[in-house]
């Protein structure tokens, strides 16, 4: 099979299409054959050096966490799935495939109405800000604060928080502004003054902030929340034991989370924005798209 990966870290320029054999499933196992894969800092990361835990030693390495796609073969024991479902999956690494292997409790049922380009970055965009409204406890009658608003995670973030009965404050630059108050936002401009303009709107502070932003959005949300513990960053994961504020833990990561979801999306209640799609070959370019940190949404390779 093709897929988009490296023999050795380093910039987008390494991520080659090679040819490696097919995966093949084993008990309790699902391999689907890809239709479409997000892309995410995540996979930016591991490209450039990082390996998680539990990463495999030695190369390839092949990148991607989330995909979409149709059930190809199913393993032994395995009665939730079957050849021929369209499904939503995530995993850690080798989404850039044409074929992947995951555990059949990593998939869930693609809505018909999603198209590929959406699904495929749908499970990661969703499940993050699915989390971290969990572990903050947000709901009816909270203000929540989110910090680059107009990405992928804040804006699925802005519509689950909306949709539990929170007020949104979004940060985000002014062009992204009109798109923020169409998703229930009140939408904020970056720069100079933004603690003030945040105060403007919530004098006695907010309930709790998702962090996508990092740097200054974090001091200033420290000033702002009430409870540290309702603080979750998303990027100054350095920074986070010694402030006393969450990330996302992730082992919460759940198919049910996807299903939920994507229940919300089948009614209408979820909007997902693909701003950019590239083939299997240019995943180069993808990263390239990714690494400029601007823009709506989500990039989306192809397959």
């Amino acid at each position: 099979m093709r897929v988009a990966g490296f023999n050795e870290p380093g910039g987008p320029e390494v991520l080659r299409v090679l040819d490696v054999p097919a995966p093949e499933p084993g008990p309790g196992e699902v391999r689907v054959r890809v239709r479409a894969a997000g892309v995410q800092p995540f996979d930016l990361a591991i490209r450039e050096g990082w390996s998680p835990p539990g990463t495999p030693a030695g190369f390839p390495r092949v990148p991607g966490n989330e995909f979409a796609g149709v059930v190809d073969r199913a393993g032994a024991g395995v009665t939730t799935v079957r050849p021929g479902d369209e499904v939503l999956g995530y995993c850690r690494l080798n989404a850039y495939a044409e074929y992947v292997v995951v555990p059949a409790d990593a998939l869930t049922a693609k809505p018909p109405n999603m198209p590929w380009e959406v699904a495929g970055g749908f499970p990661a965009a969703v499940m993050t800000p699915h989390i971290a409204l969990e572990e903050m406890a947000v709901g009816a009658g909270d203000t929540l604060l989110v910090h680059a608003a107009a990405g992928a995670v804040g804006t699925v973030a802005v519509q689950l928080a909306c949709i539990s009965g929170a007020t949104v404050i979004g940060t985000a630059s002014e062009p992204n502004h009109e798109y923020l108050r169409s998703l229930g936002a009140i939408p904020v401009a970056y720069g100079p003054g933004l603690e003030d303009r945040l105060r403007a709107l919530a004098p006695n502070g907010v309930d709790a902030t998702l962090d996508g932003a990092g740097g200054d959005a974090l001091d200033i949300s420290l000033n702002l929340t009430k409870d540290r513990d309702r603080i979750t960053t998303l990027v100054d994961h350095d920074r986070a034991a010694a402030l006393g504020i969450r990330t996302t833990p992730p082992e919460k990561r759940s198919a049910s989370r996807v299903a939920e979801a994507a229940h919300l999306y089948a009614e209408g209640r979820l909007r997902i924005h693909v701003r950019a799609t590239f083939p299997l070959g240019q995943a180069a370019e993808a990263h390239r798209e990714v690494a400029t940190g601007h823009g709506r949404g989500k990039v989306v390779l192809l397959l």
